[in-house]
């Protein structure tokens, strides 16, 4: 009995004391409020993903087996036109958007039963894009908008070959990818094909 009237006696010296001397120590602490992907509204991908060696290989070979079968040169669907207004936190939500657009309207069509590998790389990118599930676009979309629909009339007004181009940029498509959702970009995603 006489611990719990010592007890409520300093009861209210501790609620003063943890008032005055133990919030603002703890509001002004330096730990972060949250993490540092969440910044990026969940668009990260591991590094892990790009180096399979498997997929990498399986990408980069249809890639080339079918970039020699592209008779435009003048024209390219994956490259930095595709960043043109658009800013650096919000390039990995465009090739998120990008790689929905060639899954969708190029490696699932008719080409699929073409070309080799096309349904590996197809489920790979896919998979790349679910896990981007909750990446979002901070600020203004309309430039992203803008630039993935240049990217799709070209590709409409080139024909079948806009097909044909977009899987010959399939390596780019990955480079790109990996720059714009890793935190260790590599220099690919700047590379030239001729």
């Amino acid at each position: 009995m006489a611990y719990l009237q010592t007890l409520s006696k300093s009861f209210p010296g501790w609620v003063f004391f943890c008032c005055c001397c133990c919030l603002p120590l703890l509001l002004t602490s330096s730990l972060p409020l949250k993490e540092a992907s969440a910044a990026h509204h969940g668009c990260r991908l591991r590094k892990s993903n790009f180096q399979q060696s498997y997929i990498r290989n399986r990408t980069y070979t249809l890639a080339k087996m079918v970039h020699a079968l592209d008779k435009d040169t003048d024209n390219r669907l994956i490259g930095q036109q595709l960043y043109v207004n658009i800013k650096e936190n919000n390039r990995c939500y465009l090739m998120k958007r990008v790689v929905e657009i060639v899954v969708k309207d190029v490696l699932l069509t008719e080409v699929k039963n073409q070309y080799s590998y096309v349904e590996e790389v197809a489920q790979f990118l896919a998979s790349l894009t679910s896990e981007l599930s909750r990446c979002k676009f901070s600020g203004n979309r309309e430039h992203i908008e803008k630039n993935l629909e240049q990217m799709k009339n070209k590709m409409e007004q080139l024909g079948e070959n806009g097909k044909t181009k977009a899987i010959g940029e399939l390596d780019l498509l990955f480079d790109y990818m990996e720059n714009a959702c890793t935190d260790a970009p590599k220099n690919g995603g700047n590379k030239k094909k001729n």
